[in-house]
């Protein structure tokens, strides 16, 4: 049944994003000037398809966020439907960075080759390039979402893993706060992509933690990493 209902989510995705297809296929030509057009449609989709088969989102915040400001926001990272509670959270223009994979996704990869930014962990260059990307859009007051871990780890059920300097570096240079987002249960409903043990219905419960501001603290790269991962540990560990 946990196939079933995977599978279900996999068609309600599809389905749900196949009337925005030639619209989204046309806008692509200048993806710049409709940036916003394509992050409130993917939300539409992903959340629509979300409520098709029983996804709740469930969001406690642990301070009101001025959504008039950009963040470089971080969330753990367990889950495909992480991607869906990071989306419900934002209030703002925002892309993704991920990994290039998801380009051969027909769904992702539209969004990956015109508003989010795709990169090869493993070449220096497309992390470069990635980077470079990212703080383009820094710059012109956009937030950037990413998963400081890197990735989805292999271990059931899950550990938060060690997160990586990068983005941390991104949001010393830049000056731009960090914006956490703890994601509690998703992998219980639909652990990384589902294809092993499948999903069900049920609630995310995502914490939205303060804004940690790495130059009011007076935080270098290392500090600041080091500050947002115990937050997440402290939080992850918690009820």
């Amino acid at each position: 049944m946990k196939q079933l209902h995977r599978h279900l989510y996999l068609v309600a995705v599809f389905i749900v994003f196949l009337p925005f297809w030639p619209l989204l296929s046309f806008l692509k030509k200048n993806s710049n000037k409709h940036y916003s057009t394509f992050v409130r449609i993917r939300k539409w989709i992903a959340l629509t398809a979300s409520s098709f088969v029983g996804f709740r989102y469930k969001i406690k915040w642990e301070e009101e966020v001025d959504w008039s400001q950009n963040y470089i926001i971080c969330a753990n990272h367990t889950s495909n439907l992480d991607i869906t509670a990071l989306i419900k959270v934002c209030k703002n223009d925002f892309s993704f960075i991920g990994k290039d994979e998801l380009l051969n996704n027909p769904v992702t990869g539209l969004f990956f080759r015109t508003i989010d930014i795709p990169v090869n962990r493993s070449s220096k260059m497309s992390s470069f390039r990635a980077f470079k990307r990212a703080e383009k859009y820094l710059l012109e007051d956009k937030s950037i979402v990413i998963f400081p871990e890197g990735g989805i780890g292999d271990e059931y059920p899950p550990v938060l893993d060690p997160f990586k300097n990068g983005v941390f570096r991104l949001a010393t240079e830049l000056k731009i706060p960090i914006l956490p987002v703890i994601i509690k249960d998703a992998w219980e409903l639909f652990w990384d992509d589902g294809s092993k043990k499948g999903s069900q219905a049920g609630s995310i419960h995502i914490q939205v933690l303060k804004p940690v501001d790495g130059e009011a603290l007076n935080l270098h790269v290392d500090d600041l990493r080091d500050r947002v991962y115990d937050l997440f540990q402290k939080n992850l560990s918690s009820n």
